[in-house]
């Protein structure tokens, strides 16, 4: 299975690092940001850097939305797979519009609402996750990942 795993840098690039148990056995290939922590974990892996930082910034949402159609459209993955954050929103779109899968995982910290972004790519996302009951049961359609607390 071809994987195009996406986040932005920081707890989102971790939540996904957290689900190499699943990711290492697939052909992969990232969206993430440049720094010297995806830089360094990801010095052996197929990556595509996306324009930063994507919070009201129309030209980088616009660079990115060029970077997502040339690379859903060439690469073709089976599944699209992302812990978020705004980055990830033209690449669900893309994605969606040519019939690949799309995941979006929601991030530990959002308990009672979903992100803007999850918000935003609500309707292209095939599998939504979330990891708190009181937001599975807001919006029922999510998956819950039962973490537990210590």
């Amino acid at each position: 299975m071809k994987l195009l795993l996406i986040s932005s840098s920081g707890g989102h690039f971790n939540a996904l690092c957290q689900l190499a148990s699943f990711w290492k056995n697939h052909d992969r290939q990232w969206v993430t940001f440049p720094t010297a922590t995806t830089c360094n974990y990801l010095a052996q892996e197929k990556v595509h850097w996306a324009f930063g930082p994507t919070n009201r910034n129309l030209p980088n949402l616009c660079r990115n939305l060029g970077l997502a159609a040339c690379i859903i459209y060439q690469e073709r993955p089976d599944m699209v797979i992302t812990t978020g954050a705004g980055v990830a929103v033209p690449f669900l779109l893309f994605a969606k519009l040519l019939g690949i899968k799309t995941i979006f995982i929601e991030s530990f910290t959002r308990v009672n609402d979903l992100s803007l972004s999850a918000k935003l790519i609500l309707p292209c996302i095939d599998v939504l996750y979330v990891q708190w009951k009181q937001l599975q049961q807001r919006y029922p359609q999510a998956k819950l990942i039962e973490v537990s607390v210590q």
